[in-house]
């Protein structure tokens, strides 16, 4: 019989996702915190975190929390929970890597009873069909007999602190109706939002990829229009403020979409679509539109440099903004990178601003490098590509005072008072 007081959880993976759960249940469980990243290991335990999703006073209140870096230091735990990354490789396929080989470290420490939940986006089916026959072969187990599974999908939004772990509600499953039970229960002591038990672990893990999905195909149909809007000389903005009057219409707005999630979920539910002899056409239309629109943004800037005989080759050109989001240092899949490299093509000199972004990492991740501080009067065109507070305070004038007399202030997030830049998306 599973129950709350012998709870022993260990939290594989402590990223964007996983160190957020792992603080709040460290509030009230016995829990340790592993990542095969041993100088991110070192800094949590010196009290920092370094995606700024966790506050050092948050992170010290967890007073049951510890961290390691060694696998046999989660071996007396009976609840694993697992929280890697589920990226696509460069033929925009799942990888499932990082969650085999989680799935491979815990399989030798498993033991009787133990709980195995998996919190990572995948397609449905992945964590019963790929994870559960690598923790029998390694643990020499036997699934729903000796040890046991869940899925509760994270909803975790980077850089939101509005919005957070415990206030978000929490989708929860369990590969048998006790398992489910004792799952649900474990989640609804921490997120005081509540939880949500699916009849399974399938409909939990569909449910999570069809969030994200949802979003980029709605994000898509207003980046469509705004392509449509643009040829046609009218403000998008402008536009959706209007249609936005009406009750029903959703407040989607055109951009790049970058992250984690929504430029990369989507891909796992087409994958497993195909897998099953179904091809999904409104899915990939919409990512095929989003993935094309930095590509389209650079372009435009070019254009309107080429129109004002402002010469593109030699230029310098600064980039306001790298990561993939706002007030928030995660620089996964940003597309902003898209922009970066189209102009570059055109043997620009681009400059990247961002006071958010480690340069360390913009330069290991994509091979680009982000400057301390921007120049003035130097630039023949600016692009603000991220609605960092930091540029919003900056305000149109100090902005505009990093270009030269002639240039183009291009406003990719349409938070820039219309008639004071030269274009917006």
């Amino acid at each position: 019989m599973h129950t709350l007081d012998s709870a022993n959880i260990a939290m594989i993976g402590l990223g964007y996702v996983g160190l957020p759960l792992a603080v709040e249940f460290g509030k009230k469980y016995s829990t340790t915190g592993f990542d095969i990243n041993e100088p991110r290991i070192q800094e949590l335990r010196d009290g920092i975190d370094n995606t700024l999703e966790v506050e050092p006073e948050l992170l010290a209140s967890a007073t049951q929390l510890t961290f390691t870096s060694q696998i046999n230091d989660i071996a007396n735990c009976n609840i694993y929970i697992v929280t890697v990354p589920t990226p696509i490789d460069k033929h925009k396929r799942p990888d499932l890597t990082p969650l085999i080989k989680a799935s491979e470290s815990i399989g030798p420490v498993l033991k009787k009873d133990d709980i195995v939940i998996y919190e990572s986006t995948v397609y449905p089916g992945a964590t019963e069909e790929v994870c559960i026959p690598i923790l029998e072969k390694l643990s020499g187990l036997t699934y729903n007999s000796d040890f046991f599974a869940g899925y509760s999908p994270e909803r975790i939004n980077p850089g939101d602190k509005e919005h957070r772990v415990t206030n978000i509600l929490k989708v929860t499953s369990g590969s048998t109706e006790e398992i489910a039970e004792f799952v649900d229960q474990l989640y609804a002591s921490i997120i005081t939002a509540g939880t949500h038990k699916a009849s399974s672990i399938r409909v939990a893990e569909a449910a999570k990829v069809i969030e994200n999905t949802q979003r980029d195909v709605n994000i898509a149909l207003i980046n469509e229009l705004a392509l449509i809007f643009n040829r046609l000389g009218i403000d998008t903005l402008e536009v959706l403020e209007a249609a936005g009057t009406k009750w029903n219409f959703l407040p989607f707005r055109p951009g790049l979409v970058g992250g984690h999630c929504i430029s990369v979920d989507p891909f796992y539910l087409t994958h497993k679509a195909q897998e099953v002899g179904y091809h999904p056409q409104v899915i990939l239309s919409g990512r095929q539109i989003n993935d094309g629109m930095g590509a389209y943004v650079a372009e435009t800037v070019i254009k309107m440099m080429t129109q004002r005989k402002i010469h593109v080759v030699g230029s310098n050109i600064l980039m306001l903004g790298l990561a993939f989001k706002e007030n928030c240092p995660d620089l996964r899949n940003t597309r902003v990178v898209d922009i970066i490299n189209e102009l570059v093509s055109y043997h620009a000199n681009v400059d990247i601003y961002d006071p958010w972004v480690n340069p360390d990492e913009a330069e290991h991740e994509y091979n680009v490098r982000t400057i301390d501080s921007p120049k003035t009067d130097h630039y023949d065109a600016i692009i603000m590509a991220v609605g960092h507070n930091e540029f919003l305070q900056m305000g149109v004038d100090k902005i505009r005072t990093l270009g030269h007399k002639d240039h183009i202030l291009y406003d990719v997030k349409s938070l820039l008072p219309k008639d004071k830049v030269d274009a917006r998306l």
